[in-house]
């Protein structure tokens, strides 16, 4: 029998009242440095995905949710580089005078992207993770069908079907969601994935909500990786059907200071899968780096 979805708790966030607008953030760990991280579609501050590295590592994690995800309204912002700018403002907020680094995931990559460009002497370095880049994106399929089944109308009533299928049907429900993740055929990915990570890949699922994010993620944002100062690590797999390895290969070679990483991963979760402490590795030695 597969193995029911792992609980995936939601870990406590707080709100900033700053003049640009709200923002949903989480800060937790007793570093003296600070990593802050900006997650991908369907996802919020209080969703912790992939940041034990950071921990691990004696760096405090400093997470947002991005404009129209969790308690952070499209209005805060309303573009990356305005939310660039209240990201810096949070961090003043704060007492954060330096960034270790900025960590780009998915949709999240081009805010970051924005942010190191504008404000260089805040962000030390960038982490881009399965990152959408300035490429078109997404093709016209995915645009048109993102709009329809996650737009702020109908996401509620789309995760809810989800939650249903995933837990009553765990195998199947991660079956019809990789998908979209993988250019794999989606039984292998599962079946390279070991008990504990389809349950926690099955109960992030279930916690996921698009707001009114993820159709504000499928607009064009201008292309800023030139402008990028910073020394960047930019991890991709070729697996990626989600966000295509070319994004990849684009910012790596348009970022003066970068370089890229091919994950090897199965899928666009490059967290889940035996090749991830490989990853996590190069992370560490990438933030260690003088």
């Amino acid at each position: 029998m597969p193995p029911s979805p792992a609980v995936f708790a939601e870990r406590a966030t707080d709100v900033a009242r700053l003049p640009s607008g709200a923002v949903e953030y989480r800060l937790e760990g007793d570093g003296h440095r600070t990593v802050l991280v900006l997650h991908g579609g369907h996802m919020r501050a209080g969703l912790a995905l992939g940041e034990e590295v950071y921990a691990d590592a004696g760096f405090r994690v400093l997470a947002l949710s991005r404009p129209g995800y969790g308690r952070t309204p499209l209005t805060t912002g309303t573009t990356p580089a305005g939310f660039a700018d209240a990201a810096a403002e949070l961090c003043r907020t704060l007492g954060i005078e330096r960034l270790a680094a900025v960590v780009g995931i998915s949709a999240g990559g081009r805010t970051a992207l924005t942010m190191a460009a504008r404000h260089p002497s805040l962000v030390e370095r960038v982490i881009l993770l399965s990152a959408v880049g300035f490429l078109p994106w997404p093709d016209r399929r995915t645009r048109l069908g993102g709009r329809a089944v996650f737009g702020p109308r109908v996401e509620t009533s789309t995760w809810a079907v989800l939650r249903f299928l995933v837990r009553r049907a765990p195998s199947l429900g991660l079956r019809l969601l990789l998908r979209d993740l993988s250019v794999l055929p989606a039984r292998k990915v599962l079946a390279g994935l070991s008990a504990a990570e389809r349950a926690t890949l099955a109960g992030l699922f279930t916690v996921m909500r698009s707001g009114r994010g993820f159709v504000a993620d499928l607009l064009p944002v201008p292309d800023c990786a030139a402008q990028v100062s910073r020394p960047a690590l930019v991890i991709a797999t070729r697996h990626d059907r989600s966000v295509p390895f070319a994004h990849a290969e684009s910012l790596a070679a348009a970022i003066p200071n970068a370089e890229l990483v091919d994950s090897r991963a199965d899928s666009h979760m490059i967290w889940f899968g035996p090749g991830y402490p490989r990853v996590a590795a190069k992370i560490r030695e990438f933030l260690a780096a003088d």
